[in-house]
């Protein structure tokens, strides 16, 4: 392996702000279009997508030479960072979301001011972009415990509409019990010194949360298919607006709600947006077997990628799911810090540790190294049998752009990720099927 690559993580452990708490797998619009696969005889494509978070993964990264801190909640800021990645030919964008301040402690508030603190609504913010960008996917992450089943749906199938089959949704839980007191209806767990060691001891206290959080996914995925394709008629002429037998109750019952139905926004581009999550325990990786359509994953190295695409496939053993039908693709997260002279990306991020005060913690690998050595890191662990990565940049915008200007061509000159876009919607991207309405098929 090239490259330098760090595994430390806040309080020694994968858990950061999102470290189980997502609670969390071909072809095209209607009409049809090509899924972004290989051709017969070539080496199979490989995976791309970047998660944007303020000014960058480094809690430094506001105070880089280079970086727009007055710029954060602009929308023009957004809308050059997320061209910038479809110029580089990504599958896919997500956008962090929160309903607390953002904090340096994973379970708890803090009170700091020299890191970046506030934001903006990750799917309105998606929604804006959709008509400025053409091709690549939209993901951004909500809560699912305080937030309606209902509105999240009809947000993120409003989403797909707007985009014309480029959306995506990150379910999140609500991991810290703070964040309750906006809501004011229900408490959650306070999670302990203790519990935020270890990622499995993280996600125990929120078995719960994710549960609900399953429903939540499953109560969004019905109310997609309440509509089927052609429920709308549109015909002046007769007077017939809409073929109501095409219209479906969904009746779903959780554990703590219901929803009727149906919908009030008709089937999407997608019939099904993508649903994505990030997932570092058995027990956001059985909700990724139940109702995820890709899950990021955080190895620390080769093997522990290996170990963990195990774990996942036992998850979706225990849940039941036929891969044939639904296809589960596995991405890994890495926080990247490229530059295209050896060692530079090492000391860049030293200056940026001292910046901040302590040494840069993640769930996720931290690597740092030239584009080619990123490549050759992304083939090797690749082989385990990983559909992609998630590269999460540590300064924006200097490594989105050496991810789309450094590390695209490198890939692209070693045959192994497209030179256009084949697809123009998120689920051919990833030559995932468009799925049909479950109401269509039972009649």
């Amino acid at each position: 392996m090239t490259g330098t690559t760090g595994s430390s993580a806040t309080e020694g452990t994968r858990a950061t702000k999102d470290a189980t708490t997502s609670v969390t797998g071909a072809v095209g619009a209607p009409g049809g279009t090509t899924p972004d696969t290989a051709a017969p005889g070539t080496t199979a494509q490989l995976r791309l997508a970047v998660a944007l978070d303020g000014a960058g993964w480094h809690p430094a990264a506001w105070r880089e030479t280079g970086a727009r801190p007055g710029e954060l909640l602009d929308a023009p800021y957004w809308t050059d960072l997320v061209t910038e990645a479809e110029r580089g030919l990504l599958d896919f964008v997500t956008f962090e979301d929160a309903l607390g301040l953002q904090s340096a402690a994973f379970h708890l508030p803090d009170d700091r001011t020299d890191q970046v603190r506030g934001s903006i609504d990750a799917v309105l913010l998606a929604a804006h972009l959709a008509p400025l960008t053409t091709h690549i996917g939209l993901v951004p992450t909500t809560n699912v415990t305080h937030t309606e089943p209902f509105h999240l749906a009809i947000g993120i199938a409003t989403l797909d509409h707007a985009s014309r089959g480029r959306a995506g949704w990150r379910p999140q839980i609500s991991s810290r019990a703070a964040d309750a007191a906006h809501f004011g209806r229900r408490t959650t767990p306070q999670l302990t010194e203790d519990d935020v060691t270890d990622s499995e001891r993280i996600s125990q206290p929120l078995r719960a949360l994710f549960t609900e959080g399953a429903e939540v996914v499953e109560t969004a995925r019905r109310l997609w298919d309440s509509w089927e394709d052609g429920a709308e008629i549109r015909d002046a002429a007769t007077g017939r607006f809409l073929d109501r037998n095409k219209v479906h109750h969904i009746d779903f019952r959780g554990s703590d709600f219901s929803v009727k139905g149906p919908s009030i926004t008709p089937r999407t581009p997608q019939g099904q947006p993508l649903v994505v999550s990030l997932a570092h325990a058995p027990v956001p990786y059985e909700f990724a077997a139940l109702g995820s359509d890709v899950v990021a994953v955080t190895p620390h190295g080769r093997a522990d990628a290996a170990a963990i695409l195990a774990q996942v496939t036992e998850a979706v053993e225990r849940t039941g799911r036929d891969l044939a039908d639904r296809p589960l693709r596995t991405f890994a997260d890495l926080v990247v810090l490229l530059d295209d002279e050896p060692g530079a990306a090492a000391r860049r991020k030293a200056r940026l540790d001292e910046v901040a005060g302590s040494e840069l913690a993640s769930d996720a690998e931290i690597f740092t190294g030239t584009p080619a050595e990123l490549a050759d890191l992304l083939l090797d662990w690749r082989s385990t049998g990983l559909d992609g990565f998630r590269l999460r940049p540590a300064v924006l915008p200097h490594d989105l752009t050496a991810i789309t200007r450094g590390l695209v061509p490198e890939l692209q000159r070693r045959g192994v990720f497209r030179t256009e876009y084949t697809s123009t919607t998120l689920r051919g991207h990833l030559g995932l099927a468009r799925p049909s309405s479950r109401y269509a098929k039972a009649g």
